[in-house]
């Protein structure tokens, strides 16, 4: 429970994002499109929270997935939703600006 806690918080191991994106990760922004336009990482697709679950068909199921948001919490329940759809490898990134200086 607890490990699963940590994973879906991003507090898991470390996870290398510069890797995962030359893999050809796809990262999902699932900040407000306001939030999204005042600032964003170059390639990242903004599907808000609120309707990513009548989203799913915009996410390659067969590539990792980094999901980010203005803090980390968002993104966290992003990365829930993911899981609990089938993706199979899905990392919370975090805040976006933290992410983009780590990729």
């Amino acid at each position: 429970m607890i490990n699963t806690l940590k994973s879906l918080l991003g507090m898991g191991p470390k996870v290398d994002f510069a890797q995962l994106k030359r893999d050809g990760a796809q990262i999902i922004d699932v900040r407000t499109p306001g939030e999204f336009n005042s600032g964003h990482i170059k390639g990242s697709v903004n599907i808000p929270l609120q309707s990513l679950s009548s989203n799913l068909s915009k996410i390659n199921k067969d590539k990792p997935v980094i999901t980010c948001c203005a803090s980390g919490m968002r993104s966290a329940s992003a990365k829930g939703i993911l899981v609990s759809a089938g993706f199979k490898e899905v990392h919370n990134g975090g805040g976006w600006s933290s992410l983009k200086n780590k990729l």
